[in-house]
């Protein structure tokens, strides 16, 4: 029986087996390294984090993306944003030196068994394991607006659906949503030579700062310092202090997570959209058909927040080819497919339905960790990011090794080695 079975080996995943590694727990990792930023994000895009707050964690904080990037002849600088590409390869980069070896097999099913879980492979094998982290991204909690829902996918896909847009080369196609996903979907489109609009509900678009210089008298890191979130106090708190975040009342951090960094345009997108993107604000789908050569979507129109029957709002419909639905991710237990129907249905969940998570992120199932979105209600806004998957790992192994130290028979755990993989400090391999 295994100590610890990681499923997942996107930025949280492969941080948490670094970490679990060096501290000699007997580990597997299950997962294809990267998968989300390798298949589910179009060629062209680039990172939103700065470079310094987009490193994933091992325990000696060796292997961070700029050095991965000065090994590739490229300079990762505060206020440059990274290709999505590049990044996809820096993880693909830490697993290689940081963690046991990767299996990239789909665990297809978790459930409880006498002394922690047994987990089922794709192909039918069965492993245990005392304690199980799942880093499972974001693919889980895709949401789709209701609307949308009834439609083939053939007419309508959400914005993670996508590892490149060629397809949809001098079509017509309406983007949905207001954030960094929707614009950055928009931009490649009409750089493509796609006819391409946007609905937005919000009145305005809101967009992102450009961030302030590195350097900067004391006065003004002191009213605006930089954090993994971008600056300013609050963020800096968000990023910085997340185990401070989860001992704030339930109710209000559910709310700070449901509102905080919302929907957001990166500064150097802008102007890769205001001259070229047709922008409708104020504009929600209410409903979508199918027709000939496309989908009919009726729009209300006339700001967002205003009930469908108000003064001003107005219906009127659009055909178009095909819908992209940048509309984020809802994430919640019940949308854990791979845990059994017991497991699932034993997690304690907060108000906004993700599952409740002690302080080290363990689950209300013993031994059950959870990680990354999943867990921004328990932690804050910066586990939607790969600045949280330093914090994450570290606290959840710490966590891992309490609960084996009290579910072990003599109540003992293996020593953490200080060493890297296979018994040795890892020399770092291309």
């Amino acid at each position: 029986m295994y100590d610890l079975l990681v499923v997942g080996a996107g930025p949280y995943g492969l941080s948490i087996a670094s970490h679990a590694a060096a501290a000699g727990l007997r580990l597997r990792v299950f997962g294809r390294p990267m998968a989300s930023w390798r298949d589910h994000m179009p060629r062209g895009m680039f990172l939103k984090s700065e470079p310094w707050a987009s490193n994933l964690s091992d325990p000696a904080g060796r292997l961070r993306l700029d050095a991965y990037c000065a090994g590739q002849g490229v300079a990762a600088e505060h206020g440059e944003p990274i290709p999505v590409e590049m990044f996809a390869a820096y993880g693909q980069w830490f697993a290689r030196n940081a963690v046991p070896e990767v299996d990239e097999r789909t665990v297809a099913r978790i459930a409880p068994c006498p002394g922690g879980f047994e987990a089922v492979t794709e192909d039918g094998e069965t492993l245990h394991a005392r304690a199980v982290a799942l880093a499972v991204g974001v693919m889980p909690f895709v949401e789709l607006p209701a609307a949308l829902r009834a439609l083939p996918a053939s007419l309508v896909s959400h914005s993670s659906h996508h590892d490149d847009l060629v397809r949809f080369r001098d079509r017509d196609v309406t983007v949905i949503g207001g954030g960094q996903a929707a614009l950055e979907t928009a931009a490649l489109l009409a750089e493509q030579g796609t006819r391409v609009r946007v609905l937005a509900r919000a009145d305005q678009l809101e967009w992102n700062d450009v961030p302030p210089p590195w350097q900067r008298p004391w006065w003004q890191r002191a009213r605006a310092p930089h954090s993994g979130l971008g600056p300013g106090w609050r963020n800096w708190f968000y990023s910085e202090r997340p185990g401070l975040f989860h001992r704030l009342p339930e109710a209000r951090r559910t709310r700070i997570c449901a509102s905080a960094l919302g929907p957001a345009g990166a500064w150097w997108l802008r102007d890769r959209i205001e001259p070229v993107v047709e922008v409708q604000l104020g504009h929600e789908v209410a409903a979508a058909r199918p027709v000939h050569g496309g989908v009919r979507l009726d729009v209300v129109s006339g700001g967002a927040g205003s009930e469908p029957s108000g003064s001003g709002r107005a219906l009127r419909s659009l055909e178009t080819e095909h819908v992209i639905a940048a509309t984020g991710f809802r994430a919640t237990g019940e949308r854990l497919r791979l845990l059994s129907d017991e497991l699932r249905g034993s997690l304690v969940t907060v108000a906004d339905g993700a599952p409740q998570v002690g302080r080290d992120f363990e689950s209300s199932c013993p031994g059950l960790f959870l990680a990354g979105l999943v867990t921004a209600s328990g932690f804050g806004p910066a586990m939607r990011f790969v600045h949280g998957a330093t914090f994450t790992a570290s606290t959840l192994v710490g966590g891992v090794r309490r609960h084996l130290s009290t579910g072990t028979p003599g109540g003992t755990i293996p020593a953490p080695s200080g060493r890297g993989r296979r018994g040795a400090a890892p020399a770092v391999r291309p």
